[in-house]
């Protein structure tokens, strides 16, 4: 069978729903792991606490690590989808968008070992015993500030995809150009939020969490756009939807 290279606009409808179903799994699955597990068990500013919290949670703990692993997964099958949607649109933007993303999903993937590393160090093995209970607790903390340190890392990247993905959007065909501005908010949003945490930190907390809600405003409505309506119905053949 001859290799088709150009993917049909019934294709494109199919996959851009399957995208959405899966940026839905990336919001839920993040939810779990950062504001239902850490948020919930770590007190950033006790390392004692947050140690009893994980020990006394241990698997509700390990559930939110496993969270942010499939979260990944799900976000590798979206990028990709984005991919094959836009790459008739500009196939060098495409690329750009899809090394971006990758780019970050790749960091958070290694950043993801510092949520696991405090369990072992309040495991307590036996090499560890040089260290008193006191000083593992700090080190189990130390670890997990590492992973927020790391997602601001992630989102630097992340935002830069978004402004691309939004140029991509507004030259297409198949989404309206709303969207791409959405996008474009949520990017810029991203990219300052990460250039405050690592250049003022003393003004994070004059902004974060509240520079994130343009963030999750814009994709969760990207999400529900491709899981709903897929691409702009205009655009296909009426008898195949």
């Amino acid at each position: 069978m001859r290799f088709v290279e150009k993917t049909t606009m019934y294709q494109k409808f199919t996959i851009a729903r399957i995208g959405g179903l899966l940026y839905l799994l990336i919001i839920i699955l993040g939810l779990i792991a950062q504001i239902f597990v850490r948020d919930s068990l770590v007190d950033y500013n006790n390392a004692t606490v947050t140690a009893k919290n994980i020990l006394s949670s241990e698997f509700w703990y390990r559930f939110g690590f496993v969270s942010e692993l499939f979260m990944l997964l799900c976000d590798v099958g979206v990028t990709s989808i984005l991919f094959i949607l836009l790459k008739e649109t500009n196939r060098p933007l495409s690329i750009l968008s899809t090394l971006l993303r990758f780019a970050s999903i790749t960091i958070l993937s290694v950043v993801a070992l510092t949520h696991f590393a405090a369990l072992s160090f309040l495991k307590e093995a036996d090499f560890l015993t040089v260290f008193n209970t006191d000083q593992l607790n700090a080190l189990a903390l130390l670890t997990i500030k590492l992973h927020g340190t790391g997602y601001n890392i992630s989102l630097l990247f992340f935002g830069f995809h978004l402004l691309v993905l939004c140029r991509l959007i507004v030259l297409s065909v198949i989404f309206p150009k709303w969207l791409g501005i959405l996008l474009l908010i949520g990017g810029v949003c991203y990219i300052f939020n990460s250039i405050v945490w690592f250049l003022v930190p003393n003004f994070v907390n004059m902004v974060y969490p509240a520079i994130l809600i343009p963030c999750a405003l814009g994709e969760w409505i990207f999400c529900f756009y491709l899981l709903i309506k897929g691409i702009k119905r205009t655009q296909l053949n009426p008898q195949l939807v």
